[in-house]
């Protein structure tokens, strides 16, 4: 659900071939109403200094900016082939696209009735994934083409993760990202992993960062959940494309329904300026 706090900026149409097809939902200028939360760990935020910037830009890793889940699957699969399950196939993995590991664990070590606690188990699939990591993790190429503009205009951006610090750093370290992406968030790092808000309201805080200010790119139902929680737009890009038509994605500022194959970085950029204008 929305939150009542919600603020957008006008978006001047819907459908607009400038976005190359995706779709841009109008959304109301600011609502009055009391700001997000701010939770006790998040003391300090709103007193930190402000970007010059309009915008700033937090992005998801897996399956947003590059396409691990494959690696994501095939380390939870030889996980539970360790641990007597010899069964877990691709579809159920999706069920958990945009969980943190810990609790894509924890679901997962409750419905197997796996013995293992869980922090061995993450220990463990942390390892797996690593090694595959480290072998072949491909960048979106829009997405490359999108940060790189980003980069080269100024504008803040941070990742923000349900992988571990350990994960993100390798992926991109491993991609060529980390010039882009000196800041970054993982979930291991905050109370509460998406769908809640916290590890985009720790992004805008370490960004300097009003978090109605940020826009986050996303490509699961509940990081989208969690940045509107978070009082954040959001451009979703569905990894899953079955997924589209969830609601969350329908509340999305801006929405490319056939995911990678559709998005590009000029139609996001250009979405982007335009609302950053109507900020100004």
């Amino acid at each position: 659900m929305r939150e009542p706090c919600r603020t957008g900026w006008i978006v001047p149409r819907e459908g607009s071939a400038a976005y190359g097809g995706a779709t841009a939902r109008r959304v109301g200028t600011k609502a009055a109403g009391r700001a997000p939360d701010v939770p006790s760990w998040h003391a300090g935020a709103m007193s930190t200094a402000r970007t010059p910037s309009p915008v700033s830009v937090v992005f998801d890793l897996d399956g947003t900016l590059v396409d691990s889940e494959p690696n994501y699957y095939e380390a939870g699969r030889r996980l539970l082939a360790q641990h007597g399950v010899p069964d877990f196939t691709w579809e159920h993995h999706t069920r958990y696209i945009g969980i943190s590991t810990r609790e894509t664990l924890e679901a997962l070590r409750a419905e197997y009735g796996l013995d293992t606690p869980v922090d061995e188990l993450l220990a463990i699939k942390d390892r797996l994934y690593l090694e595959l990591a480290g072998a072949s993790t491909e960048v979106f190429p829009e997405m490359r083409k999108f940060v790189e503009q980003l980069h080269t205009q100024g504008v803040p951006m941070a990742v923000a993760s349900g992988s571990s610090r350990a994960a993100i750093e390798a992926v991109l370290d491993g991609t060529g990202l980390s010039p882009y992406f000196t800041l970054f968030v993982s979930a291991e790092e905050v109370p509460h992993g998406k769908p809640e808000p916290d590890v985009f309201l720790e992004a805008a805080r370490r960004l300097g960062a009003d978090p109605a200010d940020c826009v986050v790119l996303e490509d699961a139902a509940p990081g989208v959940a969690a940045a509107h929680a978070a009082g954040m737009r959001c451009v979703a890009v569905p990894y899953v494309r079955g997924t589209a038509g969830d609601p969350a994605f329908r509340e999305a500022e801006l929405l490319f329904a056939r995911g990678q194959d559709e998005f590009t970085a000029r139609a996001a950029y250009t979405w982007l300026t335009g609302t950053a204008q109507g900020r100004q």
